[in-house]
């Protein structure tokens, strides 16, 4: 994959100075080693990530696109702490994340594959399960209570200032649409979801069958 403007040794130093800035601790160099350690492993989740969404052009990283710079700090965190259980980098990982771009996503939380973040503020995203080819917008909560756990499907979009919380259950090729909160709500196959008549209810229709096509290469 090609680095916009960057090597590979120029982007760990970026990610470097952007963490010193962040959290300006005076563990830059132990840092530095640790995103080095395993950079590459994240390049290649995100290479994949990148050459499945249709809006970017595949095999190319731009570090100053911002979702495209949101999903790489999260798979360098996740990666960092799947790999080697070095919290301390991947809190500081998390801590960028929010800062720069505006999303909680803790680097526990187990991101699918291929995700599409249109614009990342305001994007809180709990433990949860997630299904492949996600699509994310500005304002998306999704959260759990206790020990209900919400499950997304694959291929559903959540348009801004959706929440899916609870024990909801987001079966595949669904759409949320905007402001709508599905809270211990089940969302049938193939549904857009829009708000019912009262309060709390939902509406069901068909979702469009090309509409996956803005954003994915499928």
């Amino acid at each position: 994959m090609k680095l916009i403007d960057h090597t590979r040794e120029s982007l760990v130093a970026y990610t470097t100075a952007q963490c010193a800035h962040i959290v300006p601790d005076g563990r830059e160099d132990a840092f530095r080693k640790t995103v080095d350690a395993h950079l590459d492993e994240a390049l290649e989740r995100l290479h994949r990530c990148i050459n499945a969404c249709a809006p970017w052009r595949p095999d190319q990283f731009n570090v100053l696109q911002s979702s495209q710079h949101c999903i790489y700090l999260y798979y360098l965190s996740n990666t960092i702490w799947k790999r080697s259980g070095d919290t301390a980098a991947a809190t500081r990982l998390f801590l960028m994340n929010k800062a720069f771009n505006g999303i909680d996503l803790f680097y526990e939380i187990a991101m699918p594959e291929v995700f599409y973040i249109g614009h990342s503020v305001g994007i809180v995203l709990a433990k949860a399960t997630y299904g492949n080819y996600l699509v994310l917008y500005q304002g998306t909560t999704v959260g759990r209570h206790k020990d209900q756990i919400p499950v997304i499907g694959d291929r559903v979009i959540l348009y801004p200032g959706t929440s899916v919380a609870g024990r909801a259950v987001v079966e595949d090729d669904c759409v949320i649409s905007q402001g709508v909160r599905v809270i211990n709500k089940h969302v049938p196959r193939g549904s857009m979801v829009f708000a019912g008549e009262t309060p709390g209810g939902l509406t069901f229709r068909p979702r469009p069958d090309d509409l996956l096509s803005e954003y994915f290469r499928l």
